[in-house]
């Protein structure tokens, strides 16, 4: 991605490591919950090769048509699990995104350069909107509520699945998202 290389390599480390918290969250998890932390995982490692600053790492010409077919794939998924689920319509949006910034990053001169002939787009717009929108309403999610009085409180969930941490996670990840759109 294009920016300073501190911001470059802090986003990649906080991709790296919420990938990384999600496959530790896959293990204490079953059913859906356990395929949501696969594919978050699977966004925060993508998420996390994709901000590697140039300056660190030049990767071959071909390497936009991995993460495109690579997060094609993982919209197929998420296509298939709408139905079961609607978190799953963040990760195709999410998804979708990636495929969107690899495309444009593959295509000649780079994001600039289509930039710079037609202004900002309008799907990246829509893109940095509904991730906006996104981390604001999660963000919400994690205002804590009073317990009523008198109530005992929930039971302490194993390590690695309190919904409050996979929400935060996913907040990361799509305020990573944000950045990289921005920066698109």
């Amino acid at each position: 991605m294009h920016g300073p290389m501190t911001s470059g390599l802090l986003l990649m480390a906080l991709c790296a490591a919420t990938g990384a918290y999600c496959l530790l969250r896959m293990r204490s998890c079953t059913g859906d919950s356990r395929k949501a932390a696969g594919g978050e995982a699977l966004m925060g490692f993508g998420m996390a090769a994709m901000a590697v600053p140039a300056a660190v790492l030049t990767l071959p010409s071909w390497h936009w048509v991995v993460y495109a077919v690579v997060f094609g794939a993982a919209a197929l998924r998420a296509i298939w699990a709408l139905p079961s689920r609607r978190h799953h319509v963040h990760h195709l949006v999410a998804c979708l995104a990636m495929i969107y910034m690899a495309a444009t990053m593959a295509g000649p001169g780079g994001a600039h350069a289509s930039h710079a002939r037609t202004g900002v787009p309008v799907l990246t717009t829509a893109l940095v909107v509904y991730f906006a929108g996104y981390v604001l309403r999660a963000g919400l999610r994690l205002v804590p509520v009073a317990a009523p009085a008198g109530s005992p409180g929930p039971a302490a969930p194993a390590w690695g699945a309190p919904p409050e941490l996979a929400l935060a996670c996913r907040i990361s990840m799509a305020m990573a998202m944000l950045a990289m759109l921005l920066t698109l």
